[in-house]
């Protein structure tokens, strides 16, 4: 079966053309991401806005015709924290809805959790192994957590905090300053309080722009390459000495000395990447490991499912 997959979320809308075969394995076609920040202003005002509604659409548009190209079967698309909160999500819904023909759902925190477990645990796991494992998902609105055995899903948590709604709530300025990295970390540990305790030997694997990020920095790579970046272990050590010289550097600057950060991305990273360290302090782990999958793979998974 041929599928697209499309992760509408805050920051990052994702593509995923693959076939899948009948027993799970999943073969990539062509995997797209563009920074849209459909959730820009959605935290305060509750609302997406007219000149963003077109933006996003223009981008869906041009995602739709990418996987005509490919002769995908299906198209599957889901939208996430943005969504969920903005008061006008059906007005922006039925406008996708009517100009391109595409049916997008809204997943909740608990969807999307679920999803984006089975997906980044796809390529890391044996289908009958009882390996204890945590996803963590850092995005743009939210971040969860959740924990299971195998590709069992024993526990999920999701919280209303993510590097763009936090950017939004602090003045996190590039460079941030002293008073404002502690305003934005003194919130993050209010809301990282809420995640459940790792049970030992649990292996925490990490999906989203935050840590595939680092990963690159970490791996030097001038061109993103996910098949590097898939499997690599950050410790929290070299999660935190990034951190450091990131904190020191204007937009402008950051975006010359680190080509890994996107436009789009560096005025938030600083956000998600304090919600990583906290988490991982939460967790009492030494790092994590990345992967390049999440959603929009967990998305082809449950349509073949059905």
């Amino acid at each position: 079966m041929r599928l697209t997959t499309i992760d509408i979320g805050t920051n990052t809308i994702l593509m995923l053309v693959a076939d899948v075969s009948t027993d799970g394995r999943i073969s990539p076609l062509h995997d797209a991401q563009v920074i849209a920040r459909l959730g820009r202003g959605v935290d305060a005002n509750r609302r997406i806005t007219p000149e963003t509604s077109r933006r996003v659409l223009g981008y869906l548009r041009d995602y739709k015709q990418i996987s005509e190209a490919f002769h995908s079967q299906k198209i599957i698309a889901g939208g996430t924290s943005a969504l969920r909160d903005a008061s006008n999500r059906k007005e922006f819904i039925d406008t996708v809805r009517q100009e391109l023909g595409l049916e997008i759902s809204i997943l909740s925190g608990e969807e999307e959790a679920e999803l984006t477990y089975q997906g980044a645990v796809s390529e890391f796991l044996d289908p009958d192994s009882d390996q204890s494992l945590a996803v963590l998902d850092i995005g743009g609105g939210s971040t969860e957590l959740t924990i299971g055995k195998g590709t069992k899903v024993l526990q999920m948590s999701s919280l209303d905090v993510g590097s763009v709604r936090l950017t939004e709530r602090t003045p996190l300025l590039n460079p941030p300053s002293a008073p404002a990295l502690a305003q934005a970390i003194g919130e993050v540990r209010n809301w990282i309080s809420k995640f459940p305790q790792l049970s030992p030997h649990t292996r925490l694997i990490g999906v989203a722009g935050t840590v595939t990020t680092l990963a690159a920095i970490d791996l030097g790579l001038e061109k993103y390459d996910p098949s590097r970046v898939s499997g690599h272990f950050l410790s929290l050590n070299t999660i935190e000495r990034i951190s450091k010289l990131l904190n020191t550097c204007s937009i402008s600057q950051m975006e010359k000395d680190f080509p890994q950060v996107q436009p789009g991305r560096s005025d938030i990273i600083v956000a998600g990447i304090l919600i990583l360290i906290e988490s991982l302090r939460r967790f009492d782990v030494e790092g994590i490991t990345v992967s390049d999958r999440g959603l929009r793979y967990g998305m082809a998974l449950q349509e073949l499912s059905r």
